[in-house]
């Protein structure tokens, strides 16, 4: 049985300087699927009280990733980036931590298809997301 990179990804959460300068909380890491929170910081707002959109974009990416690593055979190399990323803002998420549910859709050769639900601690969806990443 080939190595899987949820190990790996596991790790490189707690090593990304980005991830940890916006304090990305891993909740759930499981096979395609990802649920990672971004606490709440005033540093994060763009007006008022209001979370940033590339707060959340950033959250949706990695949030993504980290689901297309989950389980994924990673024997053929390490190497992996998004190659493309959509984010559809649905509500202002003001004053709460936002969750990013991550799920693999679908899983090629090379390219995993995610689709990402950010959601607020209130329960309301604020942004959707679907992002194409390419392991090897």
């Amino acid at each position: 049985m080939g190595d899987t990179g949820t190990e790996l990804i596991r790790q490189w959460l707690q090593a990304s300087p980005f991830v940890v300068q916006l304090g990305i909380i891993v909740d759930k890491l499981d096979d395609g699927l990802a649920v990672l929170t971004l606490p709440f910081r005033e540093e994060l707002t763009t007006i008022a009280d209001v979370v940033h959109g590339g707060a959340l974009s950033s959250l949706i990416d990695t949030a993504a990733t980290v689901a297309a690593w989950a389980g994924a055979d990673v024997s053929g190399g390490l190497r992996g980036t998004t190659v493309a990323l959509t984010v559809n803002f649905v509500g202002a998420a003001r004053s709460q931590d936002v969750a990013a549910t991550a799920r693999v859709i679908r899983r090629g050769k090379t390219l995993v298809f995610v689709d990402v639900e950010a959601t607020g601690v209130d329960g309301s969806v604020v942004a959707r997301g679907l992002a194409t990443y390419k392991l090897g």
